[in-house]
Formats: C-alpha cells, structure tokens, sequence
C-alpha cells in the first residue's frame, strides 16, 4: 500500500474512534469519580495535562481547534481537582479503559501494538507538543487492548497536530477552519462563540490544509513497508468499528478529519 494512501485510509477511522470515547458519558464517569466537575473539566484537564501547569493561553495555543473560552473554564475548573500530569494519567487510564470495553476481541491487537509503537516512534515530534506529550505517556505492556487504544489517541493527537500546523500554513486561523469544515453551527459547538460564515473564497486553502496534513504525516508511515501499511489499514479498520459507528454512517468531525476533499 502506498504511504499517502495509508496515511488517508486510517486517518478517518482513528479520529471517529477517538471521538466516540470523548463524548462517551462512560468516560465523563471516570472524570465524576476522579472528583472532576460536570462539564469539559476532565477533558481539559486530562487530555491538555501532558502540557504541565501551562498558562491557559498557552494549552488554548497547542490545542487550537477548540473556542478558547470553552478550553479557559473547563482547563481552570479541574485545576483544583489534581496537577496536571495526574490528570493526564487518569485520562489515560480513561482511554485505556474504554479500549478494553470497546476493541473488538478479535481483533489482533499485539500485532496492531507492534505496528503502531514503530509509526509512533518514527514520528518528529517538533511543533507538536500534544502529541510530544502523549508519545511520552507510559503505555502498558500487560493490557494490550488498552494500549491499542492509547496509541489510536497518539496517533489522533498527531494528525491534529500536524492540521493546526497546515491550517496556519495555509493562511487560515483554526476558527475559520473550523466554519469551512462544519458551519457555524457546529463550529459553535466545539466553543467558538457566534462564528461568523466563512468566504467560500478561502476553501481552496482549507483544501490545501488538508492535503498538507496528510503529507505531514507520511514520515510516519514509511516506517512501515508497503504490505505492514496494509496490515496496518485493515487493522485499524477492524479495531474501530463499532456498532455506533457502523449505524452512524459518519459523524461530524472537526478539522484534520474533513468528509472532502479528503479522508484526514
């Protein structure tokens, strides 16, 4: 399989996946137990904590797609509830746990793990301090379903990395990558406050962005030889298809995971 064909078949899959253990209220239960408050509290907090004890204008800086005010509360509101890099591994634990609950068990897992370790390790993480953060994340040897999942999150850290990179590239503010992407509507979903419509004049540069993030990420993937990258397309296929995916037929994605042009 050829490295951008790879790169544009798993992309899709990996960041629905993702999504789906996001906005999972089994999720938001390991945040109410961990005594996080109702809200994006945990997810601020646990996915943003691989930062450190950032300023927020900093964690609202190397997230980019999220509305900075929705990043401000829900990153303040956990602040009390643990530091920042406990935060994160409990939103691990969270990730690994969904895995556990949510992998298909037959799906080959060890061998997903063993292809996956080797495009994250390829990986230069410079620009990316997200995903520099994950990478560094202990990931357990004995739970393979579980570090299959933390890995899928590596790697979806990684391609919304390498889009916030493109999309600024690109001549583009991740706001209005966001509105070309999902509209206003949704785009105020994910925090940014009264959107207004994007030019349909600057699509060719979302469409650009996207092409790029793709580029971005074929270092990765020529790590692995032309018959892994294909193993590793129908792994990942497998490992992610669950029943709501599979009823849904397609969620609303953010940017990096775009319907068309291309599969992110």
């Amino acid at each position: 399989m050829e490295i951008l064909d790879c790169v544009d078949a798993v992309a899709r899959p990996l960041h629905d996946f993702g999504d789906e253990f996001m906005s999972d209220e089994a999720t938001s239960a390991v945040g109410a137990r961990a005594g996080f408050p109702p809200g994006r509290a945990f997810y601020c907090r646990g996915r943003f904590g691989v930062l450190g004890e950032a300023p927020v204008a900093v964690v609202r800086a190397a997230q980019g797609f999220l509305g900075p005010g929705l990043v401000s509360v829900g990153w303040r509101a956990g602040r009390p509830v643990m530091p920042a890099q406990d935060a994160a591994a409990c939103y691990a634990g969270a990730v690994r746990q969904w895995g556990r609950a949510h992998i298909p068990g037959d799906v080959d897992v060890e061998h997903f793990n063993r292809l996956a370790r080797r495009l994250i390790d390829a990986a230069d993480a410079d620009a990316l301090p997200l995903f520099a953060g994950w990478r560094a994340r202990p990931c357990p040897d004995d739970d393979p379903a579980g570090a299959a999942m933390q890995r899928v999150h590596v790697l979806r850290e990684h391609r919304g990395a390498c889009h916030l990179a493109a999309v600024r590239l690109c001549g583009l503010t991740a706001r209005t990558a966001m509105v070309i992407n999902l509209g206003s509507e949704q785009a105020a979903h994910y925090g940014w406050e009264q959107p207004p419509p994007a030019s349909e004049a600057l699509r060719p540069q979302w469409q650009r962005a996207e092409r790029l993030t793709t580029e971005l990420q074929a270092p990765l993937y020529a790590a692995l030889t032309a018959r892994e990258r294909t193993e590793f397309r129908d792994l990942v296929v497998a490992l992610t298809r669950t029943e709501e995916t599979r009823a849904d037929g397609g969620r609303i994605s953010c940017p990096g995971t775009a319907r068309t042009p291309v599969r992110p």
